[in-house]
């Protein structure tokens, strides 16, 4: 056989190539691989994002992803923390599988178990991340990473290297993390495909903006959601966590009134240049009106509440503008119409919903994340995917973009055939187990299970009670129907479909204390 193929005209075709200096695509090349960049931001809700909500933000790079390609509007956690959603994007499994549950500390992520990397490592992928990583342990089984030291700072942060060191950078986190990401991809082996991973920091507390973005809201003022003075009537949990703008919110650390520039260590990393502008909006504009307004008791939580928004939105200012840098470089390297972008969130987050701020809850805003993601070829511009997914299932997806299978292990599932037919969605009944307790927000932990309609959720400590909505009557979930004679069948309809997801799940915890 080989010595047909020389002698045949496929030998003739190959020496002309070669004679006339014209070099064969490699394999890779050829078989055209997409490429995927995922990117993964902290605590932005979905609300702030215009494709979802025009009432708060205006993010027309977000916006563009999903104009361009498809926007889920029924994407969910299984866990509302940042570093235990990290762990379920690498691995595609729950919390209490892939051994990653809470924030503490207490636990490193296991790194020797199966993640997206190490099975993309073996099928000729190049993976890197970059920014945000969060599992106190070091990533393995990528090509390149750049980590932020737990939750990273905002002005000039420290990156830790593949050499083991730590690195100070000046200059703002949301620019250097496109910098060293946009460096990997123009350093990168041009003949094999990739999955770059990009960790934003924004918009995680405490919403430290751009110096070019302060004040970018300071003329809007927000509508005080119909919710925010809710007084947790029926709901235990609800009643007794620690996460209000009212009492939780800071008004010097996370609202940066009369800060002491001198001592507080986010603000000594400033350059002094830095630190002029920002001292000069923060010090002689909003401390300033904080003491001339004086105020007390409503009025002065809807003041705190209107620049936690400014601050955040903010904040998120310079993310959008970078994604648009990441798509901008897409365009310019030729490399769009062969690579799938997504954007999301590690989690919900409260933007005054309940009078609160932070995520933790099985309830909507908290359990809920945007998700945009464009394929040129694939996912028709504007589709909109109503089909239920949660984040075990973004591993899974990525392995399916790049057609690698996914081991047994793997909980989730692709979401590609959704985005391909969004009409052909699926009844699916969501799973959730939130763990941290009870630092720092005192969120009691609780697991549930969220059907189209109704919600059932278990809490557990300190007291054990249960929480059921029904989301079409009550979508704000204000009313805990349990117990109420009218819904007594579809309560234990959902219980003997929560126990199945238990199982299914293999969550032992869970399982000991359903009843």
């Amino acid at each position: 056989m080989f010595k047909k193929i020389l002698s045949g005209p496929l030998f003739l075709g190959v020496f002309f190539l070669i004679w006339a200096g014209i070099s064969l695509p490699s394999p890779a090349q050829s078989s055209k691989r997409p490429n995927v960049v995922f990117i993964l931001s902290d605590d932005h809700a979905y609300q702030t994002m215009s494709t979802y909500n025009q009432q708060l933000a205006v993010t027309p790079n977000i916006d563009r992803i999903a104009n361009e390609g498809a926007r889920f509007d029924n994407f969910f956690v299984t866990n509302s923390i940042c570093g235990p959603s990290r762990a379920t994007l690498l691995t595609g499994k729950y919390s209490h599988k892939n051994g990653f549950k809470t924030n503490s500390g207490k636990v490193l992520f296991d790194s020797t178990q199966d993640t997206f990397a190490t099975l993309l490592a073996g099928n000729n992928y190049q993976t890197a991340w970059v920014g945000k990583w969060h599992l106190h342990s070091l990533p393995k089984g990528f090509d390149f990473w750049k980590i932020l030291p737990d939750q990273g700072s905002y002005y000039n942060p420290d990156f830790i290297t593949q050499q083991n060191d730590t690195v100070h950078y000046e200059g703002y986190i949301s620019d250097l993390i496109t910098e060293f990401s946009l460096d990997w991809l123009n350093k990168r082996d041009k003949d094999k495909p990739f999955v770059l991973v990009v960790g934003e920091k924004a918009t995680h507390r405490s919403w430290l903006p751009d110096l070019q973005d302060l004040g970018a809201y300071d003329d809007v003022n927000f509508p005080v959601p119909a919710t925010f003075y809710d007084a947790y009537d029926t709901r235990i949990a609800a009643l007794n966590q620690d996460m209000t703008i009212d009492k939780t919110l800071r008004i010097k650390e996370d609202l940066k009134v009369d800060v002491d520039y001198t001592k507080d260590w986010d603000y000594k990393r400033f350059t002094p240049e830095q630190l002029k502008i920002f001292k000069g909006y923060y010090q002689d504009k909003i401390s300033k009106e904080f003491h001339e307004k004086n105020l007390t008791g409503k009025a002065l939580i809807e003041w705190k509440y209107q620049r936690y928004l400014k601050d955040y939105l903010a904040t998120a200012r310079s993310m959008d503008r970078n994604i648009g840098k990441i798509l901008d470089y897409l365009d310019k390297q030729g490399l769009t119409e062969n690579t799938v972008v997504v954007y999301t969130s590690d989690q919900g987050f409260y933007m005054g919903e309940h009078g609160w701020f932070d995520k933790r809850f099985m309830y909507e805003e908290s359990m809920r994340t945007g998700m945009v993601m464009r394929y040129p070829g694939v996912i028709k511009p504007g589709t909109v995917v109503k089909q239920m997914g949660t984040n075990i299932d973004w591993a899974p997806t990525i392995l399916d973009i790049t057609g690698v299978t996914p081991p047994a292990a793997i909980q989730g599932e692709s979401l590609l055939p959704f985005v391909k037919a969004p009409a052909g969605t699926k009844t699916r009944d969501l799973y959730y187990h939130y763990y941290e307790y009870p630092e720092p927000h005192r969120v009691a932990p609780h697991f549930g299970i969220r059907s189209e309609r109704y919600k059932l959720i278990r809490f557990y400590g300190p007291e054990k009670y249960w929480e059921f909505f029904d989301l079409e009557a009550d979508p704000t979930e204000l009313n805990n129907v349990y117990g109420q004679k009218k819904y007594q069948r579809l309560i234990a309809d959902h219980k003997d479909r929560l126990k199945k997801l238990i199982n299914q799940y293999e969550d032992e915890e869970a399982a000991a204390l359903l009843e």
